[in-house]
């Protein structure tokens, strides 16, 4: 069941990211044929966008998300002994490299995993998880995140977040190129008509579809991450007494947004829940979550 749940949700993902790279080339096919009725010539401008912004992003990824998140590092198991002890164990399990270990000021229990693979890989876990998490249960925590480490979920995230954002670059490209007249007017036949405003539709929702896939990358990756904190420890029960406790947890005092679906979960949630917040949630709900992990 276990390694079952694995290759299934390494499926899911291999979708996801084929559907955000079909999107990008159909934003950039959509925005080359509504102002120079070249589909072709803007796939290629979009790819090259998508191309510059995975590159930068990805070489800065962990010290800007450690930034935007407040969290500071430590440096050796005098300043945080049960952490990095932990954390040195779970890589060792896990056969990564020991990644950069850093601790948030907050009484919300959480902790993510960030980095562009597993040499340049950080974790970082909140003072609120430290304190109301046993041995067990950190393990249980630190397994997830080294799972993510291992899986390159902390690339797969990263390529995600930029993809939305040469979307949004190219949506907001096509918007101001929009209003100030830059559309080509030139050819008015009824198949041009119906091309244009399927062009503009496509601009329109495209941040939409992009935000529904990175959150659906998203949610299907900490179902991974659950179970191969499992096979890293051999231990569902830490895992679900983890996630248990996590549900109690108040929302986080300062979180970046755009990081939150690095989280092992929701950093904003508030406690209220309606069905369509699903759609755009960062992470499965953890009744769900602990169901999955009570089946293996």
């Amino acid at each position: 069941m276990l390694y079952q749940q694995i290759a299934r949700n390494k499926r899911k993902t291999i979708v996801v990211m084929a559907g955000f790279f079909l999107l990008v080339a159909v934003i950039g096919a959509a925005i080359g044929y509504l102002f120079a009725r070249s589909a072709i010539g803007g796939v290629i401008i979009a790819g090259i966008i998508a191309l510059i912004y995975m590159s930068v992003i990805i070489g800065q990824s962990t010290d800007v998300v450690m930034n935007m998140n407040n969290a500071h590092e430590i440096h050796s198991a005098q300043e945080a002994p049960a952490l990095w002890h932990v954390v040195e164990d779970m890589a060792m399990v896990a056969q990564v490299p020991m990644p950069r270990v850093y601790i948030i000021d907050d009484p919300s229990p959480n902790a993510f995993a960030t980095g562009n693979n597993p040499q340049h890989a950080a974790v970082a876990a909140t003072t609120g998880l430290l304190q109301i998490m046993n041995r067990e249960e950190l393990e249980a925590v630190m397994g997830h995140e080294m799972s993510h480490v291992r899986n390159y979920d902390i690339r797969l995230q990263t390529i995600a977040l930029a993809l939305s954002a040469a979307i949004s670059m190219l949506v907001n490209f096509a918007g101001n190129f929009w209003w100030f007249g830059g559309s080509r007017d030139d050819d008015d036949d009824g198949g041009s008509v119906f091309a244009i405003i399927g062009s503009i539709l496509l601009i329109i929702l495209a941040p939409l579809a992009a935000t529904i896939a990175q959150m659906a990358l998203s949610r299907n990756r900490e179902y991974l991450a659950d179970a191969g904190s499992v096979e890293l420890t051999r231990n569902p029960h830490g895992m679900i007494s983890a996630l248990e406790k996590l549900k109690t947890a108040q929302p986080m005092k300062h979180v970046a947004p755009s990081s939150s679906g690095l989280y092992i979960s929701d950093p904003e949630e508030n406690g209220h829940h309606h069905w369509y917040d699903d759609l755009f949630a960062t992470h499965p709900p953890l009744d769900a979550r602990i169901k999955r992990l009570e089946e293996m």
